[in-house]
């Protein structure tokens, strides 16, 4: 396989992942798994109990790359591997997740003031859905204290309300980071030296 023919599936709604892949030049479709709190998702993404977060974040990233390719069997499109990825911000030990509303929004950056949190993203890609490899990467992210002024402004803004740990590296929250230890790419969602090791494995032609 070669980035110069569309086998490569991309399991993810994510805006942030496609404009990663493109930055390294990887051709791929999107293939959009359901993901819908009213009529079900394919993958839920909830924490089982006892369950550490790079554990959760590993799970969910094999159940999204499984089930792309079940998808894609499904739908008879051409043969090709599927690319899926998770991405969580962890502090005290829980996964935070994504804010449901503003409120939920300024709680978790509240959490975060003032401290340093763990990035974790795992990527996966699937050839068939039982032959499935997965990396998983950890960064480690400081944020400035925030005032409440400038943190109802950037909760206003609607920046961190798809965003896991409620806040975008890559746009306004870059102005919160005073350090950054790890992967930039991981933490905007997508590692993307795992990656590309995962596509040259696989057998696609990358610079």
């Amino acid at each position: 396989m070669t980035i110069g023919r569309p086998l490569l599936y991309l399991a993810s709604h994510s805006p942030r992942r496609r404009e990663l892949l493109r930055q390294i030049n990887v051709r791929f479709e999107t293939l959009l798994l359901r993901s819908d709190r009213m009529r079900g998702s394919d993958v839920e993404e909830i924490p089982r109990a006892g369950e550490a977060p790079a554990d959760y974040v590993s799970r969910v990233t094999l159940e999204k790359a499984r089930v792309g390719a079940v998808r894609a069997r499904e739908r008879a499109l051409a043969p090709g591997a599927v690319l899926a990825a998770d991405t969580e911000v962890v502090i005290d030990g829980e996964a935070l997740g994504k804010p449901r509303d503003a409120a939920a929004a300024a709680q978790m950056l509240m959490r975060l003031s003032g401290r340093s949190h763990e990035v974790l993203s795992a990527v996966a890609l699937a050839t068939s859905d039982t032959q499935i490899d997965i990396r998983l990467t950890r960064s480690v992210v400081g944020l400035k204290v925030l005032d409440p002024i400038e943190l109802r402004r950037y909760v206003a803004s609607g920046e961190p309300l798809d965003k896991a740990g409620a806040y975008a590296i890559q746009g306004l929250g870059a102005l919160f980071v005073t350090r950054l230890e790890g992967s930039y790419s991981a933490v905007m969602g997508l590692p993307l030296y795992e990656t590309a090791e995962l596509l040259r494995n696989c057998g696609f032609e990358l610079p």
